[in-house]
């Protein structure tokens, strides 16, 4: 569990260091940055997503865990506990709540996070969240020196998500097969396209990413549904 605390702790630091640099951009250079950052955001969850050998998979679970998300209204809850932490630490900060939002769930989708935290719950080994905590470190420098202090308080949703799926994946470790873990991270990098698509505004109305949430978790599901279905029609 070291390496969940660890990941937390790097981006609070990174998002403290970024914050102190924040005075010294000028609102022009914090822009490109941003615009920068959100092509990155892009090219990672482009990356990500084509790695699924499922399309069908990705489709169903994508638009199933979005209705299900909006159904639960899972991003109101973001933004609500953001908007609580700005008028505890950041009065007058209209950025705060937006930028707390997708820190989180920048930081909480990856693959990295996923695979990292079944790897510290079922093995104990915390190398490929020391590796995530490293690079989340840096980002949120960045991210937070652009975005503002909403980038630090995501490590505190990051340190209960990733915690949980290292404590519980102990109990799930029949469902978490290769091919699971893979279309999770796929269905995940989904969602991190969305991030870079709000980032640079292209749709009119924001994609409410926050609602997607429960995508990540279905082919936990659906991958077992299928070779039950499969295995019927023989």
């Amino acid at each position: 569990m070291y390496g969940v605390l660890v990941n937390a702790i790097a981006i609070a630091v990174g998002g403290l260091i970024g914050l102190m640099l924040r005075g010294g951009i000028s609102d022009r250079f914090q822009q490109i940055i941003n615009h920068a950052l959100a092509l990155c955001v892009l090219l990672i969850g482009l990356m990500g997503a084509i790695k699924t050998e499922n399309l069908m998979l990705m489709i169903v679970c994508t638009v199933l865990g979005s209705i299900i998300g909006e159904a639960l209204k899972i991003e109101t809850g973001l933004e609500k506990l953001g908007g609580y932490a700005q008028r505890k630490f950041a009065k007058g900060d209209s950025t705060f709540s937006q930028s707390f939002v997708s820190a989180t769930l920048l930081f909480c989708v990856g693959a990295m996070a996923v695979v990292g935290s079944l790897e510290a719950g079922l093995t104990g080994k915390a190398d490929t969240l020391l590796a995530k905590s490293a690079l989340d470190g840096v980002s949120s420098i960045i991210f937070a020196s652009s975005l503002g202090p909403g980038v630090i308080f995501s490590a505190i949703p990051l340190l209960i998500y990733q915690g949980a799926i290292a404590l519980l994946s102990g109990s799930a470790q029949s469902l978490l097969s290769a091919d699971v873990i893979r279309e999770m991270s796929a269905v995940g990098s989904i969602l991190i396209l969305s991030l870079g698509i709000n980032m640079l505004n292209m749709t009119p109305k924001r994609i409410r990413v926050g609602n997607m949430l429960p995508a990540m978790l279905l082919p936990i599901a659906y991958i077992p549904l299928m070779n039950w279905i499969a295995s019927l029609m023989k």
